[in-house]
């Protein structure tokens, strides 16, 4: 992946990914806010989906290659996509809520890992980790530096703590599309790939586990959940890169 693969989207674009973002992370909030216990996934979903039409944005993620829900929402040891259904939250669990939305036909994306009441130490230092990971991850977000350092900032702090980095899935390019160039790993050495230019808007999002970084893949073709069956958490949001440095879009 060169830099000349990688859209450069111009002012105006990103005015529209601003109030996308302002937008989705409202819903986002509103959702966290909302969660119980006793609550079922698939009642968040629908309150998701609920928000999404109040905001006249559409769900990205629904009927995206056949996914059938506006939100993966995943839940303990699930990392990503998980589907929502008949899952009754409850005092201990954590929470992950990823939502894309589409506004002006322009796309955003963000995640959140959110505890349901008291958690035990170590999930907390868990969901810490994962979420200050993203913000290292973000830091390296800026002109001239390579995409790689993004990687490389994010995985060393996670191992630093003594957790993983999944490494099955990564984030992503943003705009027209949910997923464009690049892909964004959560690991690898420094100073490699893409040099990053003003312009440029990536989703950002680390899968940090509590055991080993492998992953695998339930029946229903899109739940991915830890091998080991530890404890993940999920954290995205949504970055530009100016010349002043990183600008978050989705910010919570």
């Amino acid at each position: 992946m060169t830099t000349n693969q990688i859209r450069i989207k111009s002012p105006g674009e990103i005015d529209i990914l601003r109030k996308a973002g302002k937008i989705l992370s409202s819903i986002i909030g509103e959702l966290k806010g909302s969660l119980t216990v006793g609550m079922t996934t698939r009642a968040i979903d629908a309150r998701a989906e609920a928000l999404a039409k109040k905001h006249n944005v559409l769900p990205a993620f629904k009927g995206y290659r056949g996914f059938p829900a506006s939100t993966c929402i995943s839940v303990n040891e699930g990392v990503v996509h998980g589907i929502p259904g008949g899952y009754v939250l409850k005092e201990g669990d954590i929470v992950s809520l990823d939502m894309g939305i589409i506004h002006d036909d322009y796309y955003s994306d963000t995640a959140v890992t959110v505890a349901i009441g008291c958690v035990a130490p170590e999930i907390r230092r868990l969901l810490d980790v994962a979420q200050a990971s993203l913000y290292k991850g973000i830091e390296q977000a800026r002109a001239d530096n390579r995409l790689s350092d993004i990687s490389f900032a994010v995985q060393s702090y996670v191992q630093l703590h003594g957790f993983s980095v999944v490494r099955d899935f990564v984030g992503h390019g943003i705009g027209r599309q949910l997923h464009e160039d690049p892909e964004v790993p959560n690991y690898g050495p420094p100073h490699q790939g893409a040099v990053l230019k003003p312009g440029m808007v990536l989703a950002i999002e680390p899968m940090v586990n509590m055991g080993t970084y492998r992953t695998k893949i339930l029946k229903d073709g899109w739940t991915v959940v830890t091998e080991d069956g530890k404890p993940s958490a999920h954290f995205e949001h949504c970055v530009v890169i100016t010349q002043q440095g990183p600008e978050i879009l989705t910010k919570w």
